[in-house]
């Protein structure tokens, strides 16, 4: 039965359901519905006015269901220190199984670059759908609009959440309330407060997958160009560090993409220990000499252009702007090509070879794809996802503390965790 809003079933505050699962997420549907398969009657409050708030802005509106490698080592390797307490979670249910679930339910994959799985629709309402449809079958109960401002506790046990003037009892929970990245779609740290009232430690929450935020107006003023083959050299303090190769997405406050995102963390890191500046290699393909005999061919064969209008010819659509923006402050761009003297060429040659980035920080939660941070997992046990604190509360998705980079990584531990917990519950 789904109820929305806020209206009071108060016949219905004393009923005792096997399982209460706070969090209409990825994590919390797919848990609801596991334990409804099993019989189980189950009662999900969500917060927000409708399921799968996060689910359906997530991928850009296309949702990266999972990734595609089912080799479970090497997959695994992809979760950092959590590898060891993820094998007999994922043996339950991993990759192939999460293809079996949604594939089986009318919702084929296709499989892009970097093993990224994807609805075949490209629509992230196409897995709500399926999600809805899971919870449905079972007749699990939804109450939307259900923000629980309480959960008591007795005798080491829950035995109660209160949402307004409602309380709702079980003989279990499960909260699947999510981090806190993206808050606007209700992942706002409450499951963290309730964890620690409850005797859980719980990680400081950072966005860790989350784009850059750097000075250059350049990059800016390119806002939305992709450059797709560049290689990026990160210095702390003006010393090398690392450097990344692929494919960036420039933006109006700095710099996005998977690629960036997943050395969101690392970049952290070297924040704590000096000034963050990169240079972006726009043409890797070519050495400095290949390069400058390109543009002299280039000067050559359009002698009576303004070097304004033959920018385009020479680094990748789009970033000629950002790279203009640069030489103007040394030169005039709309000299024409004959005119530009060999030593200002040299140096556009190692402008574009070197184009200036100072990192000013990450972004916030608003805009992290993950937030690190959460519950221990040694506080978990991971085979059932039971709480070893509170031994009817299960957890799972993001208020576990796992690193992991983008990829499909997240979602596959939702629908990992979900499954076992709701394949536990009631044991």
């Amino acid at each position: 039965m789904y109820g929305k809003g806020l209206v009071l079933y108060s016949e219905r505050v004393n009923t005792l359901y096997d399982l209460i699962v706070v969090g209409g997420g990825a994590s919390g549907m797919m848990a609801a519905g596991r334990a409804a398969e099993r019989g189980l009657r189950v009662l999900l409050l969500e917060k927000n006015t409708r399921l799968g708030e996060k689910l359906r802005i997530s991928g850009g509106g296309r949702c990266n269901v999972t990734n595609a490698e089912k080799d479970i080592r090497v997959l695994l390797k992809h979760y950092g220190a959590s590898e060891q307490f993820l094998y007999s979670l994922f043996a339950q249910f991993g990759v192939a199984e999460t293809f079996t679930f949604f594939e089986s339910r009318d919702m084929p994959f296709v499989v892009e670059a970097g093993k990224r799985a994807f609805p075949h629709t490209h629509k992230a309402e196409d897995v709500v759908r399926v999600l809805e449809t899971y919870l449905k079958k079972g007749a699990v109960e939804v109450r939307t609009g259900m923000a629980v401002s309480k959960v008591s506790k007795e005798g080491g046990v829950i035995v109660s959440v209160t949402c307004g003037t409602e309380v709702f009892r079980a003989k279990e929970y499960l909260f699947a309330t999510g981090s806190l990245s993206h808050p606007e779609t209700g992942s706002t740290g409450d499951g963290f407060r309730w964890l620690r009232a409850l005797g859980h430690t719980v990680v400081e929450p950072t966005p860790t997958i989350v784009p850059l935020r750097v000075k250059e107006q350049w990059i800016k003023d390119i806002a939305g160009v992709s450059i797709s083959a560049m290689k990026m050299t990160f210095k702390v303090d003006g010393k090398k560090s690392f450097v990344l190769a692929g494919k960036i997405l420039c933006t109006h406050f700095g710099l996005s993409g998977p690629l960036i995102l997943n050395a969101a963390h690392t970049v952290a890191d070297l924040l704590h220990s000096g000034e963050v500046t990169a240079s972006i290699d726009v043409c890797p393909h070519m050495d400095i000499g290949t390069l400058d005999s390109y543009v002299v061919a280039t000067f050559d064969a359009n002698k009576n252009k303004s070097l304004k209008n033959i920018m385009k010819d020479i680094v990748p659509e789009g970033v000629h702007k950002g790279v203009l923006s640069l030489l103007a402050h040394e030169m005039d761009i709309e000299t024409k090509v004959h005119s530009v003297s060999k030593e200002e060429r040299k140096y556009m040659v190692h402008l574009i070879k070197a184009l200036p980035v100072t990192i000013e920080g990450l972004m916030g939660f608003d805009r992290a794809v993950v937030a690190d941070g959460g519950v221990p997992l040694s506080e978990i046990d991971m085979k059932t996802m039971r709480s070893q604190k509170v031994s009817n509360l299960l957890l799972t998705g993001d208020l576990l503390h796992i690193n992991r980079p983008s990829g499909g990584y997240s979602l596959q531990l939702c629908w990992s965790t979900g499954w076992v917990a709701g394949s536990h519950v009631g044991e």
